[in-house]
């Protein structure tokens, strides 16, 4: 069976509020820089309220068993909150395939919509959507998309500045998803398949010169460390 993202609580089955749901989907993407335990104060940071507001947060989505915390030690999230955590990027990351493919929103536009119906509480919606889509792996902006089991494809991948010089490679994702970094790209024509070749790496700013489409770009440090290639 699918998970339903319910809590179990004196006998009564609840939905988790928006805000419990906002609270594990950044548990997750930070575990997995903080694997062992993520830090409250980062927590905060991301959602831009107050540690004690964190601490009050983790000791309820405790409570629920969606979370192991102990006080000076971070967060992790049960196997439970785990799969809630999943379910809820699923859904996220569904909704932009569909509003970028279906509905021809640009890449930069999706985020704060998705953000809003990813909190749609219906399994078998989310299910017809994956389906109608025709279960896709990967979102808009190259992030995996896990499946209704909570598995996710697994992907290898490096930064372009990582990449070797004239050997060409394929861009299959961004680092940086900021609506300001997705506009550059398109000013630059660079999308998920764009075809790319190093043509030169300066020694002194470590700046790329790149060729597309037979057209030569040169790319900051900073542009080539937030592009995904293989």
């Amino acid at each position: 069976m699918y998970l339903k993202i319910y809590y179990f609580c004196s006998t009564k089955t609840k939905l988790m509020t928006t805000s419990e749901e906002n609270y594990l989907k950044v548990i997750y993407h930070l575990s997995v820089v903080s694997p062992k335990g993520v830090n409250t104060n980062a927590i905060a940071s991301m959602l831009d309220t107050k540690a004690s507001s964190v601490t009050d947060m983790m000791k309820k989505l405790s409570e629920k068993q969606l979370v192991n915390y102990q006080k000076y030690q971070g967060v992790k999230l049960t196997e439970q909150g785990l799969l809630a955590a999943k379910m809820l990027v699923r859904k996220h990351r569904l909704w932009e395939v569909f509003l970028v493919e279906k509905l021809k929103f640009s890449w930069d536009e999706v985020h704060e919509i998705a953000e809003e119906l990813e909190h749609i509480h219906s399994e078998k919606l989310i299910n017809s959507l994956d389906d109608f889509l025709g279960n896709p792996t990967v979102d808009p902006h190259g992030d995996p998309i896990p499946n209704a089991k909570g598995e996710i494809v697994k992907m290898t991948k490096l930064l372009l500045s990582e990449a070797p010089l004239n050997k060409k490679v394929t861009c299959v994702g961004v680092k940086d998803s900021s609506t300001e970094f997705l506009q550059y790209l398109d000013k630059h024509k660079i999308s998920l398949g764009t075809e790319i070749i190093i043509k030169n790496k300066e020694p002194f700013d470590e700046s790329l010169q790149i060729v597309i489409s037979d057209k030569i770009i040169t790319l900051s440090n900073k542009i080539a460390n937030n592009l995904y290639i293989q």
